[in-house]
């Protein structure tokens, strides 16, 4: 029995969302918290920024598989990495989700499994509301938004 990518990705995705990494909130750390209310995703995101790197990103919240496990991959993905890499990172998953491959679809690493979302438009939010919690933390924004 073989693995189809679909299948793969759908188990990456499960994971994430059963075992969050980086779950949990730290004080002191810029936070922004991003709700869908036509959805019920509500997620905080937290970084931790030093010298112009992310040193530490932490979510917290509630939603569906697609928004939580985003939460967990993207903090996998972008910790550790430069404040402007980052940002580049996070513009070439919008566009993964809108669905254009990224022309480095490499330093996208895990979140490559998020490919198919465009085909359900209404999952293209829940997939990118803690990336553009976490994009609004590295332009200087902070507190609380509902997203629409």
């Amino acid at each position: 029995m073989s693995l189809n990518l679909n299948d793969l990705y759908g188990q990456v995705i499960r994971d994430h969302k059963k075992f969050p990494r980086n779950k949990g909130l730290i004080e002191g750390y810029k936070t922004l918290r991003f709700k869908n209310p036509s959805c019920g995703d509500d997620i905080t995101v937290q970084a931790k920024l030093e010298n112009g790197k992310i040193t530490d990103i932490r979510h917290d919240g509630s939603g569906c598989a697609i928004c939580c496990s985003s939460a967990s991959v993207m903090s996998e993905v972008l910790k550790g990495k430069k404040v402007d890499e980052a940002k580049e990172v996070i513009l070439d998953f919008y566009e993964l989700i809108k669905g254009n491959m990224p022309k480095d679809e490499d330093r996208l690493e895990e979140a490559i499994v998020y490919v198919n979302i465009h085909n359900y438009p209404p999952r293209a939010k829940c997939a990118t509301l803690s990336w553009r919690a976490l994009d609004a933390l590295l332009h200087g924004e902070e507190g609380e938004q509902d997203e629409e």
